[in-house]
């Protein structure tokens, strides 16, 4: 009996030292598990730390390196909330003054390119080697800071290989510059219009031209995000990259619609005449059919080789739409074209460019073909093309020469106004 007695309490003390044993295992593998994933989480959270160390060493590394290059001297940016074409976002670069100096050579005559209606361009280069078209615009422009900064953010937002590309600009107390990227070849009326560099543009170069500007005009009156209408479309607004390929530039007067605006009137008419529309320079209203009628006049500026208001006193004709029109409508459509390009050029080809802009330049914008159906005009050689009308509203006298025009001016221009009328054959 005392033997069992004792046997008893021995058998329950084993099972208690296994739960111990089992206990004390537990724990140990518990806190081993616990010490594994603490080392695991500090080796991940080292990792991390040391990739954020290398990308902001790097970012200020970039950061000096694009400054060293003058591409960074900044007041700060324009954020853009929409994307480019490459699904990325961009901002705007706006250059402080003396970096636009200091690019310029504080904007040596030397440097300058040519002066329009809203301030001279110069030619810059930032310490990169980058070289950049530098347009300062007039103190006097009336126009405020706010208002420079939206027009030059949708400027930029227009990105169209037929379109100049802003690159940067600067707003500095009185100072609003806009920076633009350089075109080596100038303006379209550098050539069409120098008599020593007309024939290096032969026909087929002119008609790329024509077809460069239709695209331009299209992303602008269709493509794009907004309608914008131009304005102030002319030869010396086209500018020519290396390899002679159009841009258009000077978007200082376009104007954006919306919704289903189709035409705006205004009180004030600016712009240049010989390009400009009746209906615009008459009455003040304009349309995407203003720039179809400007770009009409181009397209017989670089057929003749002559500029818009060089056809005075040419018989009835008292501009170059009238002009094209009596030639074209006689069969003399020939004699209308450079001589310069007529070895070079498919005499057929050119002909129905000239019908091409005698539609364009049609008094009546409803009776203007849009953008699109000029270029499939452009691309089709065989698609027969309607009647154009011949002109009835002359513009004559010296308010033809080329001018930016305020309501004064634009009172007296009306007075000049004679009627011609021209019989269709």
């Amino acid at each position: 009996m005392f033997m069992l007695g004792y046997a008893v309490p021995s058998l329950a003390g084993s099972h208690i030292a296994v739960w111990k044993i089992a206990a004390i295992a537990s724990a140990v593998v518990l806190f081993v598990l616990l010490a594994c994933l603490f080392l695991w989480w500090k080796r991940g959270r080292n990792i991390k730390d040391a990739v954020h160390r290398s990308w902001r060493r790097s970012r200020r590394s970039s950061t000096r390196s694009q400054q060293s290059a003058g591409m960074l001297d900044i007041s700060h940016s324009i954020p853009f909330d929409d994307e480019t074409e490459d699904g990325k976002n961009h901002e705007l670069k706006v250059l402080s003054l003396d970096r636009i100096k200091a690019a310029t050579g504080s904007f040596s005559e030397s440097n300058k390119l040519g002066e329009g209606g809203f301030g001279p361009v110069y030619m810059g280069t930032l310490p990169g080697g980058e070289e950049v078209a530098v347009k300062r615009l007039c103190k006097n422009s009336g126009q405020g800071h706010e208002e420079f900064k939206n027009e030059v953010i949708l400027i930029a937002k227009l990105q169209h290989r037929n379109l100049v590309r802003l690159l940067a600009c600067c707003i500095q107390g009185e100072e609003k510059i806009l920076v633009y990227e350089y075109m080596p070849n100038k303006s379209l009326d550098a050539f069409i219009f120098n008599p020593e560099k007309r024939g290096l543009l032969d026909w087929r170069t002119r008609f790329d031209i024509i077809e460069g500007i239709a695209r331009g005009l299209l992303y602008l009156h269709r493509d794009s995000r907004l309608r914008i209408v131009h304005r102030d479309l002319k030869a010396s607004n086209i500018l020519l990259d290396t390899d002679m390929n159009p841009k258009i530039s000077d978007f200082g007067m376009a104007r954006i619609f919306g919704g289903d605006e189709n035409q705006f009137n205004t009180n004030r008419v600016v712009g240049t005449f010989g390009y400009m529309s009746p209906e615009y320079a008459m009455e003040g209203i304009f349309s995407v059919k203003s720039d179809v009628y400007s770009f009409g006049v181009l397209i017989l500026e670089i057929i003749t080789g002559k500029r818009a208001v060089s056809f005075h006193g040419q018989q009835e004709s008292l501009n170059i739409a009238g002009y094209a029109w009596q030639q074209w409508n006689e069969d003399k459509g020939e004699d209308m074209i450079d001589p310069l390009i007529k070895p070079s050029c498919s005499i057929r080809q050119v002909l129905r460019c000239i019908h091409i802009a005698l539609l364009c330049v049609q008094d009546h914008a409803q009776e203007r073909p849009d953008v699109p159906a000029v270029i499939l005009m452009l691309s089709s050689d065989s698609s027969s093309l309607p009647m154009p009308r011949a002109p009835t509203l002359m513009l004559r006298g010296r308010a033809l020469e080329s001018s930016k025009s305020s309501e004064n001016e634009r009172s007296h221009s009306i007075g000049t106004v004679s009627m011609t009328q021209l019989h269709g054959r």
